[in-house]
């Protein structure tokens, strides 16, 4: 039987390393692995489905603001997801909320802190700083949009936000051209968009107001 195993994704291997010794002291029970992208995090996830509770930065290589936490609960909806982010304004922390976290933890918080916040949710709890912004009727829109998407047609939308035709995104994808043609229609039809440019700007919404210090 696997070990039940926490994954911290987070592109800054210092602060990797300081929330892995947080878990070996506080959770000596549980494995850990590491991620430092989008990529690394979705193959992880892949290979080890023990992981029972995700870390997750904001801004990592491949990610766009909330992009990777909506990614992963499509894919793994059963899968508790804590935000860890030096980004801890008020709407971040609701959005993330919003968006399906579990847990908010600011990288200011002191150790103990972020392992009894862990603690907390593995205990089936969340766990949120206080939060003064109100709740988004927008972002809950957003949220219900992008939650139609299938786990691939959400790449395929992540792709068409970065301006890449189609032949580009079957090249990334494995796919056949006419396939994500197929794919490229059905998000432009959940999502309610008339032009690839509609459907890049809505992903834009997912970004973070301050993404470079998230």
């Amino acid at each position: 039987m696997s070990e039940p195993t926490l994954l911290v994704a987070d592109d800054h291997p210092l602060f990797r390393t300081a929330v892995l010794h947080v878990l070996r002291e506080r959770l000596p029970q549980f494995r850990t692995l590491e991620a430092a992208s989008a990529a690394t995090l979705g193959t992880a996830l892949q290979e080890h489905p023990e992981v029972e509770l995700v870390l997750l930065d904001l801004s990592m290589p491949g990610a766009r603001g909330f992009s990777a936490l909506l990614h992963v609960r499509g894919e793994y909806p059963e899968l508790p997801v804590v935000i860890i982010s030096s980004n801890d304004h008020p709407r971040v922390i609701r959005r993330a909320q919003q968006f399906g976290a579990v847990g908010f933890i600011p990288k200011s918080a002191p150790a103990e802190a972020m392992g009894a916040a862990i603690e907390a949710v593995l205990a089936g709890d969340s766990w949120f700083p206080p939060m003064a912004a109100e709740r988004s009727e927008a972002d809950a829109e957003l949220a219900a949009r992008l939650a139609q998407l299938t786990p691939q047609q959400f790449r395929v939308l992540l792709y068409l936000a970065d301006g890449l035709l189609n032949k580009q995104i079957a090249a990334e994808m494995g796919l056949a051209e006419n396939t994500v043609k197929v794919h490229v229609t059905a998000v432009l039809r959940k999502l309610a968009c008339h032009s690839r440019t509609q459907a890049a700007v809505l992903v834009k919404g997912l970004e973070t107001e301050d993404a470079a210090s998230a």
